[in-house]
């Protein structure tokens, strides 16, 4: 029996040519540059306030579900991949770090040490298909750090989910 090979990410990715993959949902950057395949459900979804969310976003919030890293693969765009660590300052991949695409500039992810933060608006649900549930966020993290109110029932965190105290 051949073992698949891994993927040159990096270890903890899913293998191109591993049979045992199979897509559930499909993401791509702006341009199509970076295309990548997740196989399972998100771990949890969430809408981040921080800070440097909102600065590298260039938005008040940003939207992540959350994937384990042997559940995602690349299908393109490897070496369009640009990386930035934002607590050193470094465009190099030390983790956790930015994701972008070299090409286009599109956010992909944030990639944490075992986890893959991707941005649910980079996949492709089909033509109008809701988003599923799963991707749909579970609550609101940094929000002591909003620049704008959001109504809704979702519980808000200071800082990370059940880590911080809830407001």
């Amino acid at each position: 029996m051949m073992l698949a090979t891994r993927n040159r990410f990096g270890p903890e990715y899913a293998a191109l040519d591993d049979p045992a993959f199979i897509a559930r949902y499909r993401a791509a950057c702006f341009c199509g540059s970076v295309r990548y395949e997740v196989c399972a459900e998100p771990v949890d979804a969430k809408l981040c306030h921080c800070r440097a969310c909102q600065t590298l976003h260039g938005a008040p919030v940003q939207w992540a579900a959350i994937f384990h890293k042997q559940h995602v693969r690349f299908t393109a765009g490897l070496d369009q991949l640009r990386f930035f660590n934002s607590e050193q300052g470094v465009h190099d991949r030390i983790l956790p770090c930015k994701v972008s695409c070299r090409q286009c500039g599109t956010p992909i992810a944030d990639e944490g040490r075992r986890m893959w933060l991707a941005f649910p608006t980079l996949f492709d649900f089909g033509p109008g298909v809701e988003t599923p549930e799963a991707f749909k966020p579970s609550c609101h993290i940094f929000y002591s750090q909003r620049v704008v109110d959001v109504c809704d029932t979702l519980p808000r965190w200071s800082g990370h989910k059940n880590l911080s105290a809830r407001l």
